[in-house]
């Protein structure tokens, strides 16, 4: 009797181990936000790639490459701390879906692009930092960052420069290269105006790394790729863009992650989390301060009264 009962138990505790051991079809060490670096054929090329679990045993997630919005992922395999998925072209010409591989030891990653074009890209990175802060800000003075005659303390992107201040107005007549300050910042409150003609596009980078979208999209419905949004990321309350022509504001506040955005006198966003790094971002180094850079590649803008209060 006593081992026709203890049979069924040893048979019931081999399933019930099995089926823990079968329960977790990917690697936890692999999940997580990873700040990366591409090599592109010498030069270096910033990216930033999210990978978390839905349910109990897929990984997705999200990648943002040097240029473009984040994508999503809808799979993501994964063992013995290696990783690799495939997702389809958003701007590049070609067909062929980009796939990436990879292999995560401890905070660090690495491994290679296979672009759509064909080309293969080194990559290194590590995990993202949290950002947090373990107390609100102390704001310190007001500072212009853009006088009424000259490009002092900006500097453009490429080596040729569409970049003129008239009285007091920063403009960007054609496309040509975006324009950095040369001071960084960490946490800080921005003060920015901003024009632009109709359908033409801008950003605002946040040090450098966090777009914040300037767009002709009036009367639009709310999207994360549209007038106030996160590019990719956080989509606003609604869109209060004005007209082509007219001069518009925004005030940022960025503390560690948290930003909150009031376009044109209405809070759009409210002290939401920036996952990571936006298209066309200077660098992946988050834990960083970095500068603030306008978009001029995408058309004509002007920008003027540009104030930044840096925390203390």
């Amino acid at each position: 009797m006593k081992k026709t009962i203890l049979l069924p138990a040893i048979l019931l505790l081999i399933t019930v181990t099995s089926f823990s051991q079968g329960s977790t079809p990917y690697d936890k060490t692999v999940i997580g936000r990873w700040d990366l670096t591409v090599n592109m054929d010498g030069r270096t090329a910033p990216s930033w790639l999210e990978v978390k679990l839905s349910g109990s045993r897929t990984l997705v997630g999200y990648f943002v490459a040097d240029g473009g919005s984040a994508r999503p992922i809808s799979k993501i395999n994964s063992k013995e701390g290696k990783l690799n998925f495939s997702i389809p072209p958003q701007w590049d010409r070609a067909d062929k879906d980009m796939v990436l591989e990879a292999q995560v030891n401890g905070d660090q990653i690495s491994g290679t692009i296979h672009s759509s074009s064909g080309k293969d890209f080194a990559f290194t990175g590590e995990r993202a930092p949290l950002l947090k802060r373990d107390r609100e800000p102390a704001w310190g003075a007001p500072i212009s960052l853009l006088n009424k005659n000259n490009l002092d303390g900006w500097h453009p992107s490429g080596k040729t420069n569409q970049w003129v201040v008239e009285n007091g107005v920063l403009r960007s007549p054609k496309s040509g290269s975006n324009i950095i300050t040369d001071r960084k910042f960490e946490d800080f409150k921005l003060h920015i105006e901003l024009r632009y003609p109709a359908e033409s596009n801008s950003g605002v980078y946040l040090r450098g790394r966090y777009e914040v979208q300037v767009e002709d999209n009036k009367g639009m419905e709310p999207m994360s790729t549209l007038f106030g949004g996160i590019y990719g990321f956080l989509t606003p309350n609604e869109i209060v863009a004005k007209s082509p022509g007219e001069w518009q504001s925004f005030d940022i506040t960025l503390i560690g992650r948290r930003v909150s955005i009031v376009a044109n006198g209405k809070a759009v966003i409210t002290d939401q989390i920036i996952p990571g790094i936006t298209g066309g971002a200077l660098d992946s180094k988050e834990a960083e301060p970095g500068p603030i850079m306008l978009q001029g590649d995408h058309g004509p803008i002007e920008y003027r009264n540009i104030v930044i209060r840096p925390a203390k």
